[in-house]
């Protein structure tokens, strides 16, 4: 137990920066002050191009502005209508995402460490992250049935492989001198993967999450859209058969925030295990 804690110090010593002066409060809201302007821009030109520009009859018809949505986002709020096929949605995403990152992970590093598996699971990962995701609903509706595990596994097949290889390559970029150091102190596999490889490789896992999640939404709106009695995706279908423009915004607004949620968790939970990275302390 001494020699690990030792082992630790060391690690810790050689990775060591000191600490920079902390940002004005202007400098570290300035990213998210352009991208909320930005976005309330958008909307405004969005909302007020039916008067200045003339549109056809027919596209009138399949064209809605901001404040319709968002009335219609609040009624369905306060009705109780979104809730259900929300949670039907946000199980099968979940679900599938949580599977995913409990298998990703651990393989991606074991992958990453033995050029044994590498070569064994090499070709079957670059054949399957090739084949687009679609391919695979039928299959899984055949053999899952049209329900929620059909939906677990196209989420599942789609946020794995983004983790999966940004976490294998994350492993690979790891400093190799920084590793013969720690070996040279009689760290072990274990020691080298959890005090080197593992937080080298954390920009990369973070990378791969981010794109996991916008995989696994699109796995679930994908497999709503063709496979599915109920869920958000199946109430936007059928809105979208009877001309509900503003229901189908809707609807493509709460999964676009339920992606910026998830992203956003990530993002604030890599900024609390890289701390110790003398870039995020320079740039603080």
């Amino acid at each position: 137990m001494a020699e690990t804690q030792t082992l630790d110090a060391r690690v810790a010593a050689l990775g060591g920066a000191g600490a920079a002066p902390r940002r004005s409060l202007w400098r570290r809201i300035e990213p998210a002050a352009w991208g909320a302007g930005s976005f309330v821009v958008l909307l405004l030109v969005w909302q007020f191009v039916p008067y200045f520009v003339p549109l056809k009859p027919g596209t009138r018809l399949f064209f809605t502005v901001p404040s319709r949505v968002a009335a219609t986002l609040w009624q369905m709020i306060v009705s109780g209508s979104l809730w259900a096929p929300l949670g039907v949605s946000a199980t099968a995403f979940a679900t599938g995402l949580a599977i995913a990152i409990v298998v990703g992970l651990p393989l991606g590093i074991l992958i990453g460490r033995s050029s044994l598996l590498n070569a064994m699971f090499d070709p079957f990962i670059t054949a399957f992250n090739a084949t687009p995701r679609l391919v695979f609903l039928p299959l899984l509706m055949l053999w899952l049935g049209i329900g929620l595990w059909s939906k677990v596994a196209i989420v599942f097949i789609g946020a794995l492989f983004p983790l999966l290889i940004n976490t294998y390559e994350g492993v690979r970029a790891a400093d190799k001198l920084l590793i013969n150091v720690v070996r040279s102190f009689g760290a072990n596999e274990w020691d080298i993967a959890r005090l080197v490889v593992v937080p080298n490789a954390l920009p990369f896992i973070v990378v791969g999450l981010r794109l996991a999640i916008g995989r696994a939404v699109l796995g679930v709106v994908v497999s709503e859209f063709f496979g599915s009695q109920e869920g958000l995706g199946v109430v936007m279908v059928r809105a979208a058969s009877g001309f509900q423009v503003d229901v189908v915004f809707a609807g493509l607004i709460v999964f676009a925030g339920l992606s910026l949620l998830m992203t956003g968790l990530v993002k604030l939970l890599e900024d609390r295990m890289t701390r110790w990275r003398p870039g995020h302390v320079n740039a603080q």
